[in-house]
């Protein structure tokens, strides 16, 4: 009863609903007043032109009965009159009683109710005991993702909806939400944000900085991570009180330049408590053709060869694996044992070949200066003039065009770079170009962005190297700044897990688990009392209260825990990246 009283309360409070109501009772008073008109003519026609007494119940019961087609036949005129006069309240009962009543009925009362129903849905603030959640102000892809790895990680979040329909609806696909305007500082009260443990601004540039003014003042301690379009941006925001700004678009395009194929050099790619992982290309080095165990690289640098990328995918390095010159070597040491290797390379080295970037917005130009900072001469096709010219000022050699034109990608030196960075934000265009440019060149690195997770096996089997998408990016941003802990991205779907040693495997040795051979995750290094080792062999043993460092996907991960640790619930392991 109380909650049809607050619908009931909002319907007259409401000025549109009031007006409907209005005219639905303007209608059903113009409707009664029709039938009581033909009620008075049924008497007159009766009485003047038929010659018969009928009481005033027995006018309004005809006309109802006629007007409604029930036509049960009790009552009929026999002249001519009364019979054109049944016909008129017969169609004019069709339209008045049987078509418009219910439609004004629907549109002006009942669909305005359930709308008030599913409106009153929607949570207007978070249970006052919530403390160290997360604040979306924007359910978008970045969001969407986050909340999926919140959700495995057990940490409480909250997403502000304008819309209280949209927000009912996310409501039922089990999305936590509060109904509220982002840029009110009534919504960040009613989401204690001053018990948040972050917000996250990941609406447009504008918007982002009228949230984070909104929400400063609210909570003046409170961390707000911003996402930025424009580089521009990142002043307005930091001034407007962000604590962190993403210039996302501007990353991606620096960490796809990080994949290309630059020279025969191992590069950094993140660090955990003083744990590099680098990656080294193993064509036209010294590796290429030779197994893990002829590499000699833990005798000769103290590396650790921990995972092979190969067409997209990251395989676990068993000794006897074969290191082909396509594949990519993922390492793990300190940054004196990373040295080491590079000095090991030869000192004649070529010169790092072209890198051709197909697309030149923001994504391809953050890449082309990332690649101009390396020494690297890059190539850029674009269609349009306007888009390439930005990139000039970066030393790029422009070929405008569509790069499905053959004749285009033979004059940009499709058979002479090294990589393609596929940097358009259609992911049909780089799927296509993917294909293209790998059968015009089976040697070539290709790097792509991606947009929608559901394209990338197929963009991989398309003959993609590498592929991170913004999601991705922006998603292990913002955990890592939850963690306190340096960004690492290892591609898309792959993190760095930490797990404590399940007792099924304490006590065995490294190579007794199974851990690589039946999940295809890579164990990085194993941490005990307060220790990293990172120098693992074969006989190393699991000692009981050992954590894990492995390197894996969402589904390895969940395969380690339904084969190890003997339950599916525990696959939400602790992402450490």
């Amino acid at each position: 009863m109380k909650f049809s009283s607050s619908q009931l309360a909002y319907l007259i409070g409401n000025r549109e609903a009031r007006g409907n109501l209005r005219t639905l009772l303007k209608y059903v008073l113009t409707l009664v007043a029709i039938i009581t008109l033909y009620a008075v003519a049924f008497h007159v026609i009766k009485v003047w032109v038929e010659g018969e007494q009928h009481s005033w119940i027995t006018g309004f019961y005809w006309t109802l009965v006629v007007m409604s087609t029930l036509g049960f036949g009790d009552i009929t005129f026999t002249s001519d009159t009364g019979r054109l006069f049944s016909i008129v309240v017969l169609l004019s009962g069709v339209v008045l009683l049987l078509v418009m009543l219910p439609f004004m009925f629907i549109s002006l009362f009942y669909a305005p109710w359930l709308e008030t129903r599913v409106r009153l849905r929607a949570p207007r603030e978070v249970p006052q005991t919530t403390r160290g959640h997360v604040i979306l102000t924007e359910y978008d892809a970045v969001a969407s993702g986050l909340i999926e790895r919140l959700r495995t990680e057990q940490i409480p979040y909250y997403v502000i909806e304008p819309n209280p329909i949209t927000a009912a609806r996310m409501v039922g696909e089990g999305i936590l939400v509060v109904a509220g305007d982002n840029d009110s500082s009534a919504t960040y009260q009613r989401t204690n944000a001053t018990g948040a443990r972050m917000l996250l601004a990941n609406c447009e540039d504008t918007t982002n900085t009228n949230i984070t003014i909104t929400a400063r003042e609210i909570a003046p301690d409170l961390p707000i991570v911003a996402i930025v379009e424009e580089e521009d941006s990142i002043d307005v925001l930091q001034l407007s009180g962000a604590t962190t700004v993403l210039p996302l678009k501007h990353q991606l395009g620096e960490y796809l330049a990080n994949r290309a194929d630059t020279g025969s050099e191992a590069h950094v790619i993140g660090a955990y408590r003083g744990l590099q992982i680098a990656e080294l290309p193993a064509r036209d080095t010294i590796f290429a053709g030779l197994t893990v165990r002829d590499t000699r690289l833990r005798e000769k640098t103290g590396l650790s060869v921990v995972g092979l990328w190969e067409h997209g995918q990251l395989r676990p390095a068993f000794p006897n694996s074969m290191i082909q010159s396509n594949v990519v070597i993922v390492l793990a040491g300190n940054g004196s044992q990373i040295a080491a290797l590079n000095a090991l390379m030869p000192g004649d080295r070529q010169p790092a070949r072209p890198v051709l970037i197909i697309g030149a917005g923001k994504v391809g130009h953050a890449a082309a200066r990332a690649l101009k900072r390396k020494g690297v001469t890059v190539h850029a096709i674009d269609r349009s003039e306007h888009a390439l010219a930005a990139m000039r000022e970066d030393g790029a050699v422009l070929f405008p065009g569509d790069a499905a034109d053959r004749r285009l990608l033979d004059h940009a030196g499709i058979h002479h770079v090294s990589s393609v960075l596929l940097t358009t934000n259609d992911d049909a265009m780089n799927i296509y170009l993917a294909v293209y440019c790998r059968r015009l060149n089976p040697k070539l690195r290709i790097v792509s962005r991606i947009t929608h997770e559901r394209n990338v096996e197929a963009i991989h089997r398309a003959g993609a190297d590498f592929v991170l998408s913004y999601t991705t990016l922006g998603v292990e941003s913002v955990l890592s700044l939850l963690r306190g802990s340096e960004l690492v991205v290892l591609g898309e779907g792959m993190e760095l897990f930490s797990i404590a040693v399940p007792p099924s495997l304490s006590g065995r040795r490294l190579a007794d688990s199974g851990i690589g051979s039946r999940t295809g995750m890579s164990v990085v290094a194993l941490e005990s009392d307060g220790r990293l080792a990172t120098t693992l062999t074969a006989e190393t043993p699991l000692e009981k209260d050992a954590v894990l460092v492995m390197l894996g996907s969402l589904e390895q991960r969940r395969e380690f825990a339904v084969l190890f640790e003997k339950t599916a619930d525990k696959a939400s392991g602790r992402h450490l990246m």
